[in-house]
């Protein structure tokens, strides 16, 4: 379907891929990965053909279509949600403008075009609405969104509504970028789910762990340049990844003793005539062999001690009899809240259900029109939203704006919490003014971290965090002794982070005291109930429930076949290795009788028993000759086992 043969790109003199392969087939699931900035997006822009390669290419199978979601800023024009979604095309809005005509009076029931009805079918339109409908509803839409203007939308919905138009059209190769950043939880549990049996290949950038690991059946790392395939979720990949480390390791430091043995031997030998031969073998030997790269020392692990807040009381804040509306809109009436110490709550819920109205009541930064929140003793509420840039200092550089907290920290300290949240080398002394608003939202995150409060209230997080960030946040969290209120739909973050849940709908809060598989398990049949499964739902006829069982089949075929030929590549190898083995030991055996029967010869006792001298000649001839029939059987052997090892580390690169 897609491959890219030896593709290479830089920009201002950075290369971001050097020579790199890869080949996209149609059950594939891929997820690529990589730091920020390692260049996963160019990739992308390779595929599209919106940037070209410097050199390589880039080919598509004949007729396959292309499906792209950026990760913001998709196009949006005067079509309505339903519309975008269904893909309408100028001349499918005008014939359904048409059917749409009432019939003269006298003929109900009477279409007023016949040829329009007739157009309308061969283009599928009504399939395309109704399937578009479904989706739109799976992501959370109501019926009353899908006759709005899409460009009335927020930037968030307008994504999703892009979404919904690529599920409807089903491309045969759809490339994903950063899909579940405009998902709240509930939209992207049934995104999941659709995308188990979505009949195409997927190439998609994520930084949701668990997004991938429930999805991905191979991870492509971009490291240092290149691609590196795994099979496998995420999780598999960096287990693989560490395996691999390792056997590279391992294959570098054998093949660097096999050529200290082979260049000691054509030192030691290369000046005597009778191993001059020999000598110039062992040389060849080291000139023909594939070196192998030596393995680069892993990327730093990012780790720092969480400052802690000082201990509250056990009832941390309460929310008593609360009425908040917008207006006429009425959100919370007779609202009861409560967080004690030591909590982690995250509030789950669908889109517009109120969420993060209750956070910034929590927070205080909304003022309910009767009711009370209550802080409890000695607590201090700290509140991290999108909206917290704006108490950022734009004049400020991001190193200075980090130090201004109350504690004491050293620059080490603070620049290393900086760097976990991609402010590295000289960015953090970039002026605050310039920062993106995903730059402004990281620091305004690290100063949170820096002076923790012991009630920390937090919106979306992980938001523009990569995955080596997000754990590092994990890990601060995890370290921190306060009370953690929080809305995420970071389905990773949530299960490291929570013991809490509290799902919200409809003004009414319903407690889940246990972890996140603890709420799912409980509100199952709610789910299944609300969601039919994606395929059915979707009327997605090509696509038959059982497709799912039949695709696992041949997967798990095709993992017992490639397992068997490892197997029978490994025990190629083995029996080299003991082959080789066994032919260096018989060779340093006959060397060692070779230095034994010539120090014989040199000294004089030997010529004076008769026939002495003779019998060792001999003795030594046969030896010579056998020896140089072992090393005939070794060079070959010896060469063999040097590519089958370079070729195994890799293969497993």
């Amino acid at each position: 379907m897609l491959s890219l043969s030896d593709v290479s790109k830089a920009y201002g003199g950075r290369t971001l891929f050097a020579q790199v392969s890869l080949q996209v087939n149609r059950p594939d699931r891929l997820g690529l990965v990589g730091p920020n900035g390692a260049g996963k997006s160019t990739l992308f822009a390779l595929v599209l053909g919106t940037t070209p390669p410097d050199a390589g290419r880039v080919e598509l199978l004949r007729g396959t279509r292309l499906g792209h979601l950026p990760q913001e800023n998709a196009p949006v024009g005067p079509e309505t949600v339903l519309d975008l979604a269904a893909g309408i095309t100028p001349e499918l809005a005008a014939l359904r403008q048409r059917l749409h005509h009432r019939p003269a009076a006298g003929h109900p029931g009477e279409h007023a075009d016949p040829d329009a009805q007739r157009r309308f079918e061969d283009l599928d339109g009504h399939r395309l609405e109704a399937k578009a409908k479904q989706v739109l509803e799976g992501l959370g839409f109501r019926q009353t969104d899908f006759a709005r203007r899409a460009g009335e939308l927020s930037g968030g919905w307008v994504m999703r509504a892009h979404l919904a138009r690529l599920l409807v059209q089903e491309p045969d190769l759809l490339m994903l970028d950063e899909p579940t950043n405009h998902l709240d939880l509930e939209a992207l549990l049934w995104f999941q789910e659709y995308l188990r049996t979505y009949p195409g290949a997927i190439l998609m950038i994520s930084h949701d762990r668990e997004f991938l690991n429930q999805l991905v059946t191979t991870v492509v790392e971009i490291r240092q340049g290149r691609l590196f395939r795994y099979r496998g979720n995420y999780d598999a990949y960096l287990q693989q990844r560490q395996a691999n480390e390792e056997q590279l390791l391992a294959a570098w430091k054998n093949q660097q003793r096999q050529i200290a043995r082979l260049q000691a031997f054509a030192d030691r030998f290369r000046a005597k005539n009778t191993k001059a031969a020999q000598a110039q073998s062992k040389l060849k030997q080291i000139e023909r062999m594939e070196k192998l790269e030596a393995p680069q020392a892993p990327e730093a692990t990012i780790s720092f001690t969480f400052p802690q807040p000082p201990r509250s009381g056990l009832r941390v804040v309460s929310l008593e009899g609360v009425h908040f509306a917008y207006g006429r809109q009425v959100v919370y009436d007779q609202l009861a809240f409560q967080a004690e110490r030591g909590q982690r709550v995250v509030l789950v819920g669908p889109n517009g259900a109120g969420k993060s109205t209750l956070l910034k009541l929590l927070a205080g930064v909304l003022t309910p029109q009767a009711g009370e929140r209550r802080l409890g003793h000695n607590v201090r509420s700290g509140y991290y939203s999108q909206y917290r840039i704006d108490m950022l200092h734009a004049d400020r550089t991001v190193l200075e704006e980090a130090f201004d907290t109350p504690q004491r920290l050293t620059e080490t300290f603070v620049r290393t919490v900086l760097g976990a949240f991609l402010f590295r080398g000289d960015d953090v002394f970039k002026p605050v003014g310039v920062l993106s608003g995903g730059e402004k939202s990281r620091l305004a995150l690290v100063k949170l971290l820096l002076d923790p409060p012991n009630l920390l209230l937090m919106d979306e997080p992980t938001t523009h965090l990569d995955l080596a960030s997000v754990e590092a946040l994990v890990a601060a969290l995890l370290q921190f002794a306060g009370t953690l209120v929080f809305i995420s739909h970071d389905v990773y973050f949530i299960r490291a982070l929570a013991n809490h849940a509290v799902h919200v709908q409809h003004g009414q809060l319903t407690h889940y005291p246990g972890g996140y598989q603890y709420y799912l398990d409980k509100t199952a049949p709610a789910r299944a109930a609300a969601f039919p499964p994606a395929a059915a739902s979707a009327g997605r006829p090509d696509t038959p429930l059982d497709a799912a069982p039949r695709l696992a089949q041949e997967r798990k075929e095709q993992r017992r076949q490639a397992a068997a030929a490892r197997q029978a590549r490994y025990r190629d190898l083995q029996n080299l290795r003991e082959q080789v083995a066994n032919l260096e030991a018989a060779i340093h055996q006959l060397e060692r009788r070779q230095a034994e029967l010539t120090a014989e010869l040199e000294r004089p006792e030997t010529y004076e028993e008769s026939g002495r001298a003779l019998k060792v000649n001999r003795e030594l001839q046969a030896l010579l000759e056998e020896l140089e029939a072992r090393n005939g059987e070794w060079e070959p052997a010896a060469t063999s086992l040097a590519a089958l090892e370079a070729d195994r580390a890799t293969a497993s690169r």
